[in-house]
């Protein structure tokens, strides 16, 4: 039985050898090559262009490479942390921001409904104007 435990692992061990460390490299191409737009905005672009990077001013945000990450927002535990600070609060309006953005509805309460609406955003980008940032 040992003899046969020692073939295996020597079999194993010589079935390894030579395999290096897998990688998964991440390459762009930017830019996107079309136009995109929605109200009295427009944002063009052609392919192979350099990396935009990050740029954002007032409400609006733009990020070059891959999505998630960067300055983006993210619906995440600090959302959850923030929305958990007001629950079951009853007496959210306009003069207190909705609960801190907790009250998602808008419907002067936090409760099951607000949460199942965080829970549709979960680990997403989050919406414009999201309440909770």
């Amino acid at each position: 039985m040992r003899n046969e435990l020692l073939s295996i692992f020597i079999v194993f061990s010589l079935a390894t050898i030579g395999y290096g460390d897998y990688s998964i490299p991440w390459h762009t191409i930017d830019g996107g090559g079309g136009t995109s737009s929605g109200g009295t905005y427009q944002l063009t672009g052609t392919i192979g262009q350099p990396n935009a990077g990050y740029h954002g001013g007032g409400p609006y945000e733009l990020l070059g490479g891959f999505w998630v990450g960067g300055p983006l927002c993210i619906v995440d535990l600090e959302d959850f942390a923030q929305f958990a600070s007001y629950w079951l609060e009853v007496s959210c309006d306009a003069g207190n921001d909705y609960c801190g953005g907790a009250d998602l509805n808008h419907l002067d309460d936090v409760n099951l409904d607000d949460l199942t609406l965080l829970a549709v955003e979960w680990l997403k980008v989050c919406p414009y104007n999201w309440p909770l940032k």
